[in-house]
């Protein structure tokens, strides 16, 4: 008699079956950031699923943040962290500490996933002029060497997905008198998958995914369609860091990207769950009705 348990396990990979084959040889961007950065097995989790995407015929590109880090690191030689609206103040020590902190968790990462058995490639913005920006500024205010995209060089995103190779981007980019800028994660990886049409756009965050009402959390929506998501906006019902999140959301999926994910990232596998599962779990936002986030026709 087969023991039950492999019976699961079987049972389990059937019902991924369908995804790996609608999905097969798309496009994923994993914004990856918050918790799943800090948490050492929640790391390996995360660097786990991604393998496992890109082994199973995906082609994934990692986009990562490293705001803690930076924190961490900018408290180190004496200076207080300094945010506006949510938007870290970036001068020109906190933008060179910043630089070195990320290429620090890129190559991390990298690291991570070569010792999985897939190559890897850590890019920043700056490398081959993969991002361009100009300068932010939040509701009027100088915030620094922060930079919102204005260009995204994909082709050689592109070249290094056909030589087989797993992209780690770091972002950081360069306006047009070469000096460098911080980038928002969010933004970055919501710029690198409108550029490359994404089928999936990933944002592993620290909640559970979008709620009707914030402080009620049995009201977590599974599935958001765009004008649902603009009629949270407008309403009210969302809030805080949210609003910036849902709107890159919503300007990925207008720009041809054809699903959001805003995950759990405290949550073992998440990816997985969320793609490879009938029900998934977080939030999912799609350009209109008909669709199912977890449709594989």
């Amino acid at each position: 008699m087969v023991n039950q348990k492999y019976l699961e396990k079987a049972e389990v990979l059937i019902e991924a079956l369908p995804y790996i084959q609608r999905f097969n040889r798309k496009i994923i961007v994993v914004k990856y950031g918050g918790s799943a950065m800090v948490d050492e097995q929640l790391k390996k989790s995360v660097i786990q699923d991604v393998v496992l995407l890109k082994l199973v015929g995906f082609k994934p590109i990692i986009v990562h943040g490293g705001g803690k880090e930076i924190s961490r690191w900018v408290g180190k030689v004496g200076k207080e962290p300094q945010f506006i609206n949510g938007l870290r103040v970036t001068d020109e020590e906190t933008m060179e500490i910043a630089e070195m902190v990320l290429g620090k968790v890129n190559k991390e990462l990298v690291s991570m996933v070569e010792s999985l058995g897939v190559k890897a490639v850590g890019i920043s913005g700056k490398d081959g002029g993969l991002l361009t920006v100009e300068k932010k500024y939040s509701n009027g205010q100088d915030i620094g060497y922060v930079g919102n995209v204005t260009g995204v060089n994909a082709k050689i995103l592109f070249d290094l997905l056909d030589k087989d190779f797993l992209p780690i981007v770091c972002p950081i980019g360069m306006d047009k008198n070469f000096l460098t800028y911080n980038i928002n994660a969010d933004d970055a990886a919501c710029a690198i998958a409108k550029e490359m049409k994404a089928e999936k756009l990933a944002f592993l965050t620290d909640i559970e995914g979008v709620y009707k009402d914030p402080k009620d959390p049995e009201s977590l929506i599974s599935k958001l369609f765009v004008k649902e998501a603009k009629e949270l906006i407008d309403n009210g019902n969302v809030g805080g860091g949210m609003i910036p999140k849902l709107q890159n959301c919503i300007d990925a999926i207008e720009q041809g990207v054809s699903r959001v994910h805003i995950l759990d990232g405290r949550i073992k596998h998440c990816l997985l769950l969320e793609i490879f599962t009938n029900k998934g779990i977080g939030t999912a936002i799609l350009r209109k009705e008909g669709i199912q986030h977890y449709d594989v026709q």
